[in-house]
């Protein structure tokens, strides 16, 4: 096998047992790496009583996953995944940095991660070398200081590992900030300080197993491809095309806000009332004269799109953060009526420092912030008054969610969970106000102008949610370039622009598999669709979701934007339905949106056909 090292790591923390995992050829010519391979570990582990998981229980398993050209193609990530506790399915998040090309180069092409620690742990790899040791003086810790304690004594370990070596760069590390250790559903697994696996809540998986941090060196080269030479041509090829992409190495996507607000009348204002604003406030000039690092890259990326910021001085607190990137932008920022530079960046700092996803946390304050605007919910209920821009306020509250303090117990639960919760308490329906599809708050790309990227379609028929790297779309092969790219696990930024035939031509370099596009979009990625989509349908415990009900857009969708160039625009549900059809048949789902029997044995699925007899069963007996 070309582009692996052919074998997973595999820690019980319960037990303290690790144990190497050999990987068959055939698994992973059908589920390619990262999140496809996810999909069919999660399967084969979990499938026969995924409805029973909880996914913050001991039972569900944790995935930390490279993919087949991870450290070869532009870009380096790896793929996070287990049962959601956003969405209850399954969501391959990926996180960028070194990680991935570290584990690689330890000799893993992932780690999977059963059990719960009896106390607060962190795991060590570098080659042959796995020790889980004590975290529970860095229990509690935010993310720089976690960053700090971590680099100083991984460089120590390994300097006594391997002196021969002399100086060495500290290990790359995934990590919780206090939102983990809480297990709050909208945390994220962290890297860099300011880096995030957002989707899927699985920094809380990570702190239900009081798994503090992962660290990783490797010593080794990455695993010999199948055709260096080509390897080499054409990523020269792609880097070429990437570096005349000059405006994302500038601003990288920090200029969207006010591309997005003035223009596109896409992104979410004060919880998506609007999606429309002419604010200069927000203008990449204001971010663009805070930034202390314009070009930040990963590990081989030509993009260089992260930036770092600071506001403040020596005589007063010094506050850095990422760019912020435009996700973290329009959620702290034009979401919550925050329409200053310098306040936006405070927010996305602490939110990462916190462990938080800025896309998730960022929907839930604006969702408070409405109900609190509407009356609905009171300072008694909040235990503090809060209102549009109050920049004060929105870090009082981040706190006490990170702290699950007060209310922030049930805030901690993110938008859907929280919106249910507060309506049994007021004895009224706010999923009116809740911006989510299944569980996950939508990325900040809205619809209802139809000028941004994401379909009508797009969240609602995802197998990832509200999941803005990946939406669904018509024809359905639109979509799978993300799921290449989260299972391949590169950057799905890095596939922009290049030609389909350069992709395939440097997957066979590296692999010696022969895939067509066609067989990757008719067998391979239907096969993870598919089962990706049964899990979120089997659901459980808490939620199930009945595509009859939940295949939709939030309802603000379909609420006429109030003003802007496009003034009365709205998703038409008459179109809506037609597309949501046509979706189903051409990805093959039944009528219901259930995969179609036909299409499970066609793909050699008949154990997933036999277990949506239950999901089949509970759409019955509920019309």
């Amino acid at each position: 096998m070309r582009g692996y090292t052919g074998k997973l790591l595999e820690v019980d923390l319960s037990s303290g047992k690790i144990r190497d995992i050999t990987l068959q050829e055939e698994m992973l010519r059908q589920f390619i790496g990262g999140r496809g391979l996810a999909t069919k570990i999660l399967w084969d582990k979990l499938g026969d009583r995924w409805e029973d998981i909880d996914p913050l229980g001991p039972e569900n398993v944790l995935l930390i996953l490279s993919g087949p050209l991870t450290g070869y193609f532009p870009g380096g990530r790896i793929c996070l995944s287990g049962k959601s506790p956003q969405s209850c399915g399954v969501v391959g998040s990926t996180i960028g940095g070194e990680f991935g090309i570290e584990l690689k180069c330890s000799g893993y092409d992932g780690i999977i991660i059963t059990g719960v620690a009896e106390r607060p742990s962190y795991l060590f790899i570098t080659n042959n070398h796995v020790d889980i040791k004590d975290a529970s003086n860095i229990r509690g810790m935010n993310g720089r200081k976690t960053l700090e304690y971590l680099m100083k004594v991984g460089v120590e370990e390994l300097k006594k590992l391997n002196a021969r070596f002399g100086e060495i760069r500290p290990p790359a590390i995934l990590y919780i900030g206090p939102a983990g250790e809480r297990k709050s559903r909208m945390a994220a697994v962290m890297s860099k300080w300011s880096h995030a696996a957002g989707y899927g809540g699985y920094g809380a998986v990570m702190g239900s197993k009081n798994l503090k941090a992962i660290l990783v060196k490797g010593f080794d080269p990455l695993p010999e491809v199948f055709d260096m030479k080509s390897v080499m041509t054409l990523r020269e090829q792609i880097l070429k095309i990437h570096y005349r992409r000059d405006d994302w190495r500038r601003w990288g996507t920090a200029y969207l806000l006010y591309e997005c607000t003035k223009r596109l009348s896409s992104a979410p204002i004060k919880n998506w009332q609007e999606e429309w604003c002419d604010e200069a406030r927000i203008g990449i000039t204001h971010f663009e004269k805070r930034w202390i690092k314009r070009y930040w890259a990963d590990f081989g990326c030509p993009l260089a799109c992260m930036k770092v910021s600071k506001v403040g001085d020596l005589e007063k607190e010094i506050i850095t953060s990422d760019g912020p990137d435009y996700e973290l932008q329009a959620y702290l920022g034009s979401n919550l009526g925050v329409f200053e530079a310098d306040a936006i960046i405070r927010l996305s700092s602490l939110v990462d420092d916190l462990g938080f996803c800025g896309i998730q946390v960022g929907n839930l304050l604006g969702f408070i912030t409405e109900l609190f605007e509407q009356g609905i919910i009171t300072k008694e209920d909040l235990g503090m008054e809060i209102k549009w821009g109050d920049v004060k306020a929105y870090e009082e509250l981040l706190r006490k969610i990170a702290q699950r303090e007060g209310i922030g117990d049930i805030l901690a639960e993110g938008t859907y969970r929280a919106a249910k919760k507060i309506s049994k308490i007021k004895g009224m329906d706010l999923l009116q106000y809740a911006v989510t599809v299944k569980g996950i708050a939508v990325g900040a790309h809205g619809i209802r102008s139809g000028l941004d990227y994401v379909s009508e379609i797009g969240y609602a028929l995802s197998t990832q949610g509200g999941d803005h790297g990946s939406t669904a779309r018509l024809p359905p092969s639109l979509t799978e370039i993300e799921l290449f790219s989260d299972s391949a696990v590169f950057c799905v930024f890095l596939s922009m622009e290049v030609p389909e035939n350069l992709l395939w031509d440097f997957f066979y370099a590296v692999t010696g598999w022969d895939v067509s596009p066609e067989e990757w979009s008719n067998i391979l990625a239907r096969r993870i669709l598919h089962m990706q989509r049964a899990m979120l349908l089997l659901g459980g415990p808490d939620v199930f979701w009945d595509p009859r009900i939940h295949d939709n857009n939030p309802r603000k969708f379909y609420e006429p934007l109030p003003s802007g160039p496009y003034q009365g625009k709205k998703v038409d549900e008459g179109s809506f339905n037609s597309a949501r059809k046509k979706y189903y048949q051409e990805i093959g789902w039944d009528e219901l949106g259930i995969p179609s029997t036909d299409e499970l044995k066609k793909l050699g699925l008949e154990d997933v056909d036999e277990r949506l007899r239950i999901v089949r069963r509970r759409i019955a007996e509920s019309q």
